[in-house]
């Protein structure tokens, strides 16, 4: 891969929000778990619903051997150097959030959350370009809790992550010690797929899809419920320091959605009273959404067009999701940009959410 120079190509650093560390295999894990948890712990995964042909980039694959995304150095030299990076905003995949021992589901996050305090935010994070998530139950609202404030003060921890899969939408009450602790810390809760209808969680979807081509589809089905449940419960309300990051849950769908629910609200205000403006009006103080997948049409003019009209300008952050197959590169995931707009996705937008 060619280097590129950022001062002629990128005059800024760019802040790429979903990169996935991995640990070389479960052993790495399970040194960080007490008994009984670290003989039940075999690792994590999708179960039916992994990718037929292959998960991650072959090219991701460490010289030294090991997973994608399982070599900091290694990710310097392929994703890092070459496209200018200045931070990268790491989602651990500890798919916790399956199993129906909330126990079970709080030890195995608490444990990634000390590997990846000690090894890629810690001894591997020299120049500090590695920022992480707190990976919680949301099985266990107050267990969740407390992880959160175990942590908060790291100064290299940046959000709390949990999947979007689940077992009722995220704006419903029982979550709320997650969102009252999120707040407190001002820490943004970001929500990533992978667990949907597996384990305890329910599908997005009437019933279950055949095929891994249809679930990762449809994906973007539970993000939208989640959006409108935190709206319409009144979540940003209550917690009025609330805010949330949609990773990896697609982009163009953003504008119908909130077009309809602003219309249904015309109607409906009575039924959710504590709404004190449109709905969409809340996304700018509380919503920001990732980049990949990025959905391209065959006219760039028409994603640019859907660009405005979900003000990406405020609510875009760049991300790669690297390493995985679908990995959209800062140089060819976008249209050619306005230099401003390009700036905001790329760099300026997240730089603000996280106070990078």
């Amino acid at each position: 891969m060619d280097k590129i120079n950022r001062h002629s190509h990128y005059p800024y650093g760019i802040i790429d929000c979903d990169v996935h560390p991995y640990p070389a295999d479960k052993d790495a894990i399970k040194a960080y778990l007490s008994q009984p948890w670290r003989d039940r712990y075999n690792g994590g995964g999708r179960g039916h619903y992994s990718n037929p042909v292959h998960g991650e980039r072959l090219d991701s694959r460490p010289p030294g051997g090991g997973p994608g995304g399982s070599d900091p150095d290694f990710l310097r030299e392929q994703h890092i150097k070459p496209y200018g990076i200045d931070h990268c905003v790491l989602l651990p995949r500890a798919f916790c959030n399956l199993h129906p021992d909330p126990d079970f589901a709080t030890a195995i996050a608490a444990a990634y959350n000390e590997w990846l305090a000690e090894t890629w935010l810690g001894k591997h994070n020299y120049d500090g370009v590695f920022k992480g998530s707190i990976t919680i139950a949301h099985q266990d609202p107050a267990a969740a809790a407390a992880e959160i404030d175990k942590w908060a003060g790291h100064p290299h921890f940046v959000q709390v992550m949990t999947d979007s899969g689940a077992r009722a939408p995220f704006g419903q009450r029982q979550y709320y010690p997650i969102y009252e602790a999120c707040a407190r810390h001002g820490l943004p809760f970001a929500i990533h797929p992978g667990t949907d209808g597996m384990g305890i969680n329910i599908q997005p979807s009437p019933g279950y899809p055949t095929h891994y081509i249809e679930w990762h589809t449809c994906l973007s089905l539970g993000f939208q419920a989640h959006l409108v449940s935190f709206i319409t419960e009144g979540v940003f309300e209550r917690f009025p320091d609330f805010r949330i990051v949609l990773v990896e849950g697609g982009v163009a769908w953003l504008p119908a959605l909130m077009w309809r629910l602003d219309a249904e609200y015309k109607a409906l205000r009575y039924e959710v009273p504590w709404l004190t403006k449109r709905p969409s009006e809340y996304l700018r103080d509380h919503v920001r959404i990732t980049s990949q997948p990025l959905e391209r049409p065959d006219q760039d003019s028409h994603l640019l067009q859907t660009l405005e009209m979900m003000d990406a300008k405020q609510l875009l952050m760049f991300a790669s999701d690297y390493p995985h197959w679908d990995f959209d590169s800062p140089q060819f995931a976008f249209p050619k940009l306005p230099v401003d707009l390009r700036k905001r996705i790329f760099s300026d937008n997240a730089r603000a959410w996280y106070g990078l």
